[in-house]
């Protein structure tokens, strides 16, 4: 599958987290990501990770917009690959992906 269908598809997928106790994120600093916060594809992941925890669930493009100027989520922190996503990751997404339809209209068209 293409980056861009990677995704694209992710973008709807949906992502568990611990939920803390005021409204918002458990937010981790680090030293050199800066702050972070785990977030998972499985509740499973997230038990693994956190143990027995209150959470909450979004969708990958609902989090990007959820999270504070500056704060990166890192996905499956213990999976066999995990990553890092952010608003920047997604807006190159989008961009790629309007290429990608432009290319295909041109050849197309042609």
């Amino acid at each position: 599958m293409p980056e861009r269908e990677k995704w694209a598809a992710l973008r709807k997928a949906r992502l568990y987290f611990q939920r803390p106790e005021e409204p918002g994120f458990l937010v981790s600093e680090t030293a050199e990501g800066g702050p972070l916060v785990p977030v998972f594809t499985s509740l499973e992941g997230l038990a693994r990770f956190a143990g027995a925890c209150g959470w909450a669930s979004t969708t990958v493009e609902d989090l990007v917009g959820l999270l504070p100027e500056g704060v990166r989520a890192l996905v499956d922190p213990l999976g066999e690959r995990p990553f890092l996503l952010d608003a920047r990751t997604l807006r190159d997404t989008d961009g790629q992906e309007a290429e990608g339809r432009e290319e295909g209209a041109e050849r197309g068209g042609s």
